[in-house]
């Protein structure tokens, strides 16, 4: 089932079981989505790829967790965890993350490959890593661990 047939069965779920939380973020999702493969199709691809998707997800997450910041910073927690609830329903669609002991070790293998020493040689081993697992990986987190295998 991709990625857009699993939001609209949950929509509908959500929408039955009467959680308007729940089906307003994955409208959120679906909107964010459709805006991804306009711009796509706009630059003369074919639609949405599975790794597009996910990659706008990741974003979606990325954004909410700065806004969890800012609002706890704010003393707004009621706003906060309003976010804290939609970054959960988004991770609902994202395929699980990497323990860190696999990650250290995908990036070695990825290290020992690319035959990568210094800092210079990083975007060589993100490369690798990106081609061998695509979107499936958080390429925020194994750019901290290739950095910190590097120097």
């Amino acid at each position: 089932m991709s990625l857009r047939e699993r939001l609209m069965a949950d929509l509908k779920t959500a929408m039955k079981a009467g959680e308007s939380a729940r089906v307003g973020t994955i409208r959120m999702i679906t909107a964010k989505l459709k805006d991804v493969e306009i711009a796509g199709r706009a630059k003369g691809g074919e639609g949405l790829s599975e790794e597009e998707g996910l990659s706008a997800l990741r974003g979606m997450i990325k954004t909410r967790t700065d806004s969890v910041t800012l609002y706890r910073d704010a003393a707004r927690p009621e706003l906060a965890e309003k976010e804290e609830a939609e970054i959960e329903v988004i991770r609902g669609y994202l395929p699980p993350e990497m323990d860190d002991a696999a990650l250290e070790a995908a990036v070695k293998d990825a290290v020992a490959a690319t035959g990568a020493e210094t800092m210079k040689d990083m975007g060589k081993v993100m490369a690798a890593l990106k081609a061998k697992f695509g979107a499936g990986l958080d390429m925020g987190r194994a750019n901290a661990v290739v950095k910190a295998s590097l120097s």
